[in-house]
């Protein structure tokens, strides 16, 4: 890429450097969080079904484990691709150069886009795969 040259930055450039950097640390803790949950759901839903009805696993535990965890790595990965953007963009404002690089973008949307494609085969296999749960006969009030 084609190096511009530009004034050294100003607080301004140096407050929106960091306006960006924080705003992919919000997109990785919501990638973390999402992993942690998609991790601890077939947990759940699992206890859920045994407290209801029949003992078998309506999730399997395996799969929603393997994605979780592979979210969190994702999520994880884009604080330190977040951390190396943001240094390097400092040095470059504070040498007057700016090289505009679009690699933490493309990298996080294609990263997301595979897991999401992922969570959303997940999602339609498992009504496949869940067991009937009987209706017990307790009371409205018990459910709340």
């Amino acid at each position: 890429m084609k190096r511009k040259k530009i004034t050294k930055g100003s607080a301004a450039d140096h407050l929106a450097n960091e306006r960006t950097f924080l705003a992919w640390i919000r997109t990785a803790i919501g990638i973390i969080g999402l992993g942690f949950v998609v991790e601890k759901s077939s947990n759940f839903l699992n206890q859920i079904n045994g407290v209801l009805g029949p003992s078998k696993s309506i999730i399997p535990e395996e799969r929603s484990y393997v994605i979780g965890v592979l979210l969190v790595v994702l999520g994880s990965i884009t604080i330190i691709l977040a951390m190396i953007h943001y240094h390097r963009t400092e040095k470059m404002l504070e040498r007057g150069l700016y090289d505009n690089s679009t690699l933490l973008i493309k990298t996080t949307a294609t990263l997301i886009l595979v897991f999401s494609l992922l969570l959303a085969s997940y999602l339609v296999i498992i009504p496949n795969k869940v067991h009937h749960i009987p209706r017990h006969s307790a009371p409205v009030w018990f459910w709340l």
